[in-house]
């Protein structure tokens, strides 16, 4: 199958300025293309994983991927989807998570002999002055037209600055310079680009006269529209210190049954022969596609291993096989126990709650246990005895759980 038909399948597809054309080229000629990610973080998450699984679908097709880092629009802030401006980072800020960025697109896009490209747009953008990029970019943007887009509408009531406004001129700006040094002819990106990257083409075509392209994906959501990625800690993280891989397991594995089959088309390369055979199931065996689903998006992001022992122990934990020694888990001291150390310290310990007042909650609701007892007195001291074979389980509902070792 061609890789325009994988991607149309799979259901990444959301808009495109000419789909027929796209589709030639895709199926018929070798293409260099680019996505930007903006290194506003540390790491990656689950939002860009699925436009890292578009590049990999891509680079297996034998088209050439350009991953830009944005180290220059990171500068600016992208209004897209905000409701307030974005903090203004520093060049230092963002060295360090372009460079974190690098290390782990490594991971699912082979970047060796030329196949791939990394690039920042801090390179060009940096450089750039002000009078002369006025006069030979900023005249062919309608200013009417640019408040049309969604991305600027959505800020104008609570107020829009001058420097996010100019975030549209800079992508632009960017997909231009790319075709001319690289030869990059199409942007790709989630659905909320979709007028940056068609502002891009339209400059393409006044200052070259040529032609480009560009094609938005469908954004990761759950079925009530809301963006996929967000657990009670914050965001889904791709590293490792920051969303442990039990955890990344445990999010694919206790997601809705109505996102599933969705989920396995768009972050996994499970055949579609076999995801239509999973489709089939229905109640309690749903839960087979979800483990299929788990393991298939965490041995993609952290190898074959992690997925196995995060399987372990999920499968110790819900149905008592396997071995739950990989869990999230933290040695705690005699000494701490003596000094005191209650069921509201451990629940704060363990990350299940970000104060103890969520704490007390918690425990009325009758959702917190510790060795599948139920915990009822928030007052609770944690002793010795509740570590039989020097561990003791903790458990915040039904899907949430922590080790503590006695040491």
């Amino acid at each position: 199958m061609n890789a325009y038909d994988i991607l149309k399948e799979r259901g990444f597809i959301a808009q495109a300025t000419d789909e027929e054309k796209i589709k030639d080229l895709l199926n018929n000629e070798k293409v260099i293309f680019y996505i930007g990610f903006d290194p506003t973080a540390d790491s990656l998450h689950v939002g860009h994983f699925l436009q890292l699984i578009v590049m990999s679908h891509l680079q297996k097709a034998g088209h050439k991927p350009i991953a830009l880092l944005g180290g220059g629009t990171a500068m600016v802030g992208d209004p897209t989807g905000k409701t307030d401006m974005r903090r203004i980072m520093t060049r230092e800020e963002i060295e360090h998570n372009a460079s974190c960025f690098k290390k782990q697109m490594s991971k699912f896009i082979d970047f060796t002999n030329d196949r791939a490209i990394m690039v920042d747009n801090y390179e060009w953008l940096s450089k750039l002055e002000y009078i002369p990029f006025l006069r030979d970019i900023g005249m062919h943007f309608s200013v009417n037209r640019m408040l049309t887009a969604e991305c600027f509408k959505s800020r104008m009531e609570k107020g829009l600055s001058f420097i996010e406004f100019n975030y549209m001129l800079m992508q632009s700006y960017d997909f231009l310079l790319l075709k001319r040094k690289y030869g990059c002819i199409l942007q790709l990106g989630g659905d909320d680009q979709w007028s940056n990257i068609i502002s891009g083409v339209d400059l393409i075509r006044r200052k070259d006269m040529e032609e480009s392209y560009g094609m938005t994906f469908n954004l990761l959501t759950t079925n009530e529209g809301k963006k996929m990625g967000k657990t009670e800690k914050g965001a889904v993280w791709l590293d490792e210190e920051k969303t442990s891989a039990f955890d990344f397991y445990q999010y694919w594995r206790n997601i809705d049954d109505a996102e599933v089959i969705k989920c396995l088309k768009l972050l996994t390369f499970v055949s579609m022969d076999e995801i239509t055979e999973l489709s089939k199931l229905k109640d309690e065996q749903i839960n087979r596609a979800k483990e299929v689903l788990a393991y298939e998006v965490t041995k993609i992001v952290h190898g074959q291993q992690k997925a196995s022992d995060a399987q372990d122990a999920s499968k110790a934990l819900f149905e008592n096989i396997g071995q739950a020694q990989n869990m999230p888990s933290k040695e705690i001291s005699v000494e701490i126990l003596t000094q005191g150390f209650d069921i509201l310290d451990a629940l704060l310990a363990a990350g299940f709650i970000q104060s103890k007042s969520e704490g007390r909650r918690l425990i009325q609701e009758k959702c917190v246990l510790i060795n599948n007892n139920l915990v009822e007195d928030f007052k609770l001291t944690i002793e010795n005895y509740m570590f039989p074979e020097g561990e003791m389980l903790l458990r915040k509902g039904k899907k949430k759980y922590f080790k503590f070792i006695l040491k």
